[in-house]
Order: structure tokens, then sequence, then C-alpha cells
């Protein structure tokens, strides 16, 4: 991975899968143009949902929340690109998904503000946290060879020295 490029996490959550979008959904982030790094499908337990929403503990609504993403498998995912997690928060679009723009992920496929599909890093330093998370092999990671690089940015963008 080139220093210019960010990786980050996306967690398709319980309707996701129930609902038959997960390929939908990843094709989103292949039609982008980000790279698949990391994917397996994961029954989500109630300590590693406290530690990843640490900062939901404690607030009103967490127990449907941890009760909903223990309800079925999530798709656990990694993708990379340059400016990844913003590109992948566009993508998802807003959390309330009534409210989401047209075009994202959430604005086509969602009513709800919990039961929203995707669950994407909000930032830089989210999104090497919550990778190390759910990601702790490395061996899990495949940096690959993409041929495709070459066709979505330029010389510039990927470092290259030509």
């Amino acid at each position: 991975m080139t220093e210019h490029m960010e990786r980050t996490l996306v967690i398709l959550k319980p309707d996701a899968l129930q609902r038959g979008l997960v390929g939908s959904i990843v094709g989103r982030f292949e039609q982008k143009g980000l790279k698949l790094v990391a994917m397996r499908m994961q029954a989500l337990n109630p300590d590693i949902l406290e530690q990843h929403y640490a900062h939901h503990v404690g607030k009103p609504f967490f127990p449907g929340l941890k009760l909903y993403m223990s309800s079925a498998p999530c798709i656990l995912m990694i993708w990379q690109g340059l400016d990844a997690v913003d590109t992948v928060r566009k993508l998802c679009g807003i959390t309330k998904a009534r409210a989401a723009e047209a075009g994202s992920i959430r604005g086509d496929f969602a009513m709800s503000q919990q039961m929203n599909l995707v669950h994407a890093s909000d930032s830089v330093e989210s999104a090497k946290k919550e990778v190390g998370l759910f990601f702790a092999d490395k061996e899990e990671i495949v940096d690959w060879q993409w041929d495709m690089s070459n066709m979505l940015y330029s010389d510039d963008e990927r470092g290259s020295k030509k």
C-alpha cells in the first residue's frame, strides 16, 4: 500500500444480509473504484460490539443496537483507495437513512436510523482502530496487485515517479 492510500472498515449490518443487498452494496464500492483487501462473514458477539460501540455504551438505545447487530451475521470488509474514508462515507450517505441523499447506499436502500445497512469508519484514526479490532490477523488483509489503479488515479495521485 502506498503512503497515499487509506484503508477503511465497512460492516454490512444484519439488515443488509437479511434483505439480500450484500452484492448490490459491495458493487457500489467496486464501481466507485475502491479496492477490496479483506472480507469475511462473522456473528458479532457482545464483547466486540461493546468495544466497537464504546462511545454508545450506557445510552438508552445501546441494548437495542447490540441486539440488532447480533441478530444475524455481518459482513466485515476493508476497502482501500485514495481518501477511502471520506469516499466510503459519501457512498453510504448520512446515518438517518430516510434523509440520506438519493444515489447513496442508505438513500437508495434504507429507511431507518439504526437499521441503515452499513457502518463505515468516520475518520482515518477510527479506521485504523476499527480495522485493528476486526482484523487483528494481518494475514486476513491481502495487498494484492491491482491493475486498475492506473485507470482510476493519475500518476501524481498515486505518487508514481514516471
